[in-house]
């Protein structure tokens, strides 16, 4: 089950209201030091400047101590993978053309804003850690496909440089150069069973809303040695809440302000500094 935007961002507001009226402690240094702050899409306001674009992704190379970013890949027509999140291009464009029925030539032409995923693997491969979302879509190649993918990563370091996440198991699967360790599976109101496939298949962890992604489930993989990603804190209360259950990765719409908030309490602790929550604002 995908939830709505309009209700995934209410639900987020509400949890990070009620988080706000509780004194969330500060995590510990390793905590901090281990928190990896991923811009979901890029820093992107779907007016002048869309998401998963060059220029979101620019702004977010430029923010002092993000980690990575998150991007979403759909392949064209002559199997050429962009980096774009829907089906169609109506939400972002007001074009109701589908991806995977356009050539790359086509849609270079006509919406050069959407860029080629070997562009933002060329630009931002090394620099960023890439979180790549490989859609849950028809694949009419998949040895071509594969063999396509394999070449666009080849100058990249699986888990050190990027990690391929997914909403299903079965394009993970699908994707077989690479080993278990780079793949993480992004739940939706399925919690239970992608853990259950996390674990039996030694993926690399597991991510989905913070409301979703219980103590018990993060206790579990923790033990089996894997990470744990959650979206979307848009506050320090909620930043720090996720710290503190062991939350590594923090994929984010608001990453400029949590990175700020991760580094002053770096610093702060660091300087052996006694300071209240209020002060990280």
């Amino acid at each position: 089950m995908v939830l709505p935007v309009w209700l995934e961002n209410a639900l987020t507001g509400t949890c990070d209201q009620i988080y706000a009226l509780g004194n969330q402690p500060i995590p510990e240094k390793k905590l901090l030091e281990s928190c990896r702050i991923i811009s979901h899409r890029g820093i992107h306001d779907n007016r002048q400047i869309p998401e998963n674009t060059l220029a979101a992704f620019d702004r977010a190379l430029a923010v002092e101590g993000i980690w990575g970013i998150e991007l979403d890949f759909r392949w064209t027509r002559d199997l050429v993978p962009v980096v774009f999140h829907d089906q169609n291009l109506d939400r972002i464009f007001g074009d109701p053309s589908r991806i995977c029925e356009l050539d790359f030539a086509f849609l270079n032409d006509h919406f050069p804003m959407v860029p080629s995923l070997e562009e933002v693997v060329k630009k931002y491969g090394g620099r960023l850690h890439l979180m790549l979302e490989v859609k849950e879509e028809y694949y009419p190649n998949p040895a071509a496909q594969n063999r396509i993918l394999s070449s666009l990563l080849a100058r990249l370091r699986p888990v050190v440089d990027f990690h391929l996440i997914s909403l299903g198991h079965g394009m993970l699967e699908l994707i077989d150069f690479l080993k278990p360790d780079a793949k993480v599976l992004v739940a939706q109101m399925n919690e239970k069973e992608l853990s259950r496939l996390a674990l039996k298949h030694r993926y690399a962890g597991i991510a989905g809303h913070y409301v979703l992604i219980t103590r018990k489930l993060i206790e579990r993989h923790l033990q089996a040695g894997q990470s744990l990603g959650t979206g979307y804190p848009h506050s320090k209360n909620c930043l720090f809440r996720e710290l503190n259950r062991g939350i590594s990765w923090i994929f984010t719409n608001h990453v400029e302000e949590l990175a700020r908030i991760r580094l002053k309490a770096l610093s702060e602790l660091q300087n052996g500094s006694d300071m209240e929550i209020d002060d990280l604002s």
